[in-house]
């Protein structure tokens, strides 16, 4: 070693073993503050806290048990919030979030209005949104970005399983009674296309604020006009409300088809069966559908004391994949993450064969179902039959009709 003395010896060493921890410290997961945090924006006590609200933070919450609350040996932790149904609540939840408690990705926020205002904050802050319980096509089409990404459904899906059935049965003419926001205004506008595509006719419609309790006058009116499908394009409380309204004034009974448009195995519990009966709905899921279905459900059931509806799977579903993207891409960088994320089939107990489009539509099949009569019920949730199973190709607005910027022409 001619020409080394001690000092210079010493210094190689510590050269050598820097060298050796650099590089493994690039070869080591990437994960940001050692922790993966996600965060869930929920309705926690107004009109939809019973079909998002603890439910869906509940899902979350089981994806992340189920591996063990770690991935890539770094600790998993879950935030979430109740914005109140307020945009400007949940878009300062979101900011402060992301510039304070380190959150990597909202995996959820109920409502369109609000989830509308996080979105232009996760686009500005280039981090990861997936939306289970929002319904407006806006989230696909004009509000798309890069790390946006529509989960359980969207108003297009519902409105084609539901519009089309109905029409093509002979159900020509309606009237829409509608929720005063972007998921009411987007139901009514994707059904009303597809009824006239139908030959059928619109023959009105009343907006009606969200939370209103009292539907007698816009159902008196939907009743005069004689229509043969009064549609509901309202979800939670709202829809419970109309259709037991509705039941009061004799709608059906005079009729007419009472239709819901936003309806969830939640609002046939609240109902009943001797009143739901006969109402057509779709989700994407729906928790007696098999053995693996039905064990998890009752894991949710024990914790909740109600079974999920296709938010809340949804939730978890957009969870589960998120994770296993994450220790794909050995990272929790919003880029790496939703290339994984792309670049991945969806595949869980819920949602089989889903995969994420350009414009951020998870596409996967929905299903119609039919409420069943009180005779038909085996038991306390047993409450849908399978009418039709609904391709994603389908059900979902197609590609080429979407506004997003993101797809190529």
């Amino acid at each position: 070693m001619k020409g080394f003395n001690n000092r210079t010896l010493g210094l190689l060493a510590a050269t050598a073993l820097t060298a050796v921890s650099t590089a493994a410290s690039a070869q080591a997961p990437a994960i940001s503050d050692d922790v993966i945090r996600i965060g869930v924006i929920e309705d926690m006590s107004g009109v939809y806290a019973d079909i998002t609200g603890i439910g869906a933070v509940t899902a979350a919450q089981m994806a992340i048990d189920e591996v063990g609350g770690k991935v890539l040996g770094k600790s998993v932790e879950l935030v979430y919030a109740d914005h109140q149904n307020k945009p400007d609540i949940a878009a300062s939840i979101a900011r402060k979030w992301f510039d304070e408690g380190k959150v990597d990705a909202i995996l959820d926020v109920a409502s369109s209005s609000p989830a509308l205002a996080v979105i232009e904050i996760a686009k500005d802050k280039g981090k990861i949104i997936t939306l289970s319980s929002p319904g407006s096509t806006r989230i696909t089409n004009e509000n798309c970005g890069p790390y946006v990404v529509h989960w359980a459904y969207d108003t297009y899906a519902i409105a084609q399983s539901t519009g089309q059935a109905l029409a093509k049965q002979g159900f020509d003419t309606w009237y829409f009674v509608t929720a005063d926001y972007a998921f009411g205004h987007g139901l009514q506008e994707q059904a009303t296309r597809i009824v006239t595509e139908n030959k059928g006719r619109v023959l009105g419609s009343v907006k009606v604020p969200v939370g209103t309790t009292d539907f007698a006058s816009p159902l008196l009116t939907a009743q005069s006009s004689r229509a043969k499908v009064v549609a509901l394009a309202n979800a939670g409380s709202d829809t419970i409300n109309s259709i037991k309204q509705a039941a009061q004034f004799g709608l059906t009974q005079s009729g007419q088809k009472l239709a819901t448009l936003g309806g969830f195995i939640h609002d046939v519990h609240g109902l009943g069966l001797q009143e739901a009966q006969g109402l057509t709905i779709t989700e994407a899921s729906y928790w007696d559908t098999n053995d693996e279905t039905r064990a998890w459900s009752k894991k949710f059931f024990d914790k909740v004391k109600s079974m999920p509806n296709m938010l809340q799977t949804g939730t978890y579903s957009s969870v589960v994949h998120y994770l296993k993207a994450v220790e794909a891409a050995k990272t929790d960088e919003t880029a790496a993450v939703m290339k994984a994320m792309r670049e991945t089939p969806v595949n869980d107990l819920f949602y089989k064969n889903g995969k994420i489009r350009p414009d951020g539509r998870m596409v996967h099949d929905m299903n119609l179902y039919e409420v069943k009569k009180p005779s038909e019920s085996k038991a306390p949730w047993d409450y849908y039959k399978l009418l039709a199973t609904i391709p994603g190709e389908q059900a979902f607005q197609p590609l080429a009709a979407s506004t997003c910027s993101l797809v190529k022409r």
